[in-house]
């Protein structure tokens, strides 16, 4: 089974019965790990959905802009940072990141499990290109086991191997490259199980 990734495609999911669990207020355990000691300066959450990172990187003193291609999901995400008092402090950006092209490099560009309507590896080559030169790239993706069916499907995830295959040696410095499992509790208490692929590049000068 394929899927569109499409803008119809997003806004139908944000708003459907799964965008309460989707917009969980919680930001990604690997940005905290891996981003927390770093000095801020300008940052892009690429496929920010409800706005938890981009709202944990504001609280830590980033100059950070949110897009994604969802209406409803940067509706969640505005209403989000108003009540964490941060109204005004992010740049909210409704766009297809398949097609849409930042006015600036970034000094750190991250994305969690976003999928646009295009390859994901391309996708990663994509974002890759918008980190400013010293900047740092940090991907949290799905993790393709590479037998039977999974969620998501596998063209929406990678490995470690097939992200770091991709970054040129003579450009980025690979900080990270892991792939990792992790459970999550649910609606109504219910476990569930999250394979990721993370991957952190340094981009040199």
């Amino acid at each position: 089974m394929t899927h569109s990734f499409d803008k119809n495609y997003w806004d139908d999911i944000w708003d459907g019965e799964r965008a309460p669990m989707m917009s969980s207020g919680v930001p990604n355990p690997h940005l905290i790990h891996e981003i927390g000691e770093l000095e801020p300066g300008t940052a892009l959450d690429a496929g920010c959905g409800a706005g938890a990172e981009a709202i944990w990187l504001a609280d830590k003193g980033w100059d950070v802009t949110g897009a994604d291609v969802a209406d409803s999901a940067l509706n969640y995400a505005e209403d989000r940072a108003a009540a964490a008092g941060m109204a005004g402090r992010i740049a909210w950006v409704q766009a297809d990141l398949s097609v849409w092209e930042p006015e600036t490099q970034f000094d750190l560009v991250t994305t969690h499990y976003a999928h646009p309507a295009m390859g994901q590896l391309d996708f990663y080559d994509r974002i890759a290109s918008w980190v400013a030169p010293g900047g740092t790239l940090l991907i949290v993706g799905h993790l393709h086991r590479g037998h039977g069916e999974s969620h998501p499907p596998a063209e929406a995830s990678a490995t470690a191997a097939s992200i770091t295959d991709r970054l040129d040696p003579t450009v980025w410095t690979v900080v990270t490259a892991e792939e990792s499992q992790r459970t999550l509790v649910g609606p109504g208490g219910r476990t569930i199980t999250v394979d990721d692929v993370v991957v952190k590049a340094g981009r040199g000068r």
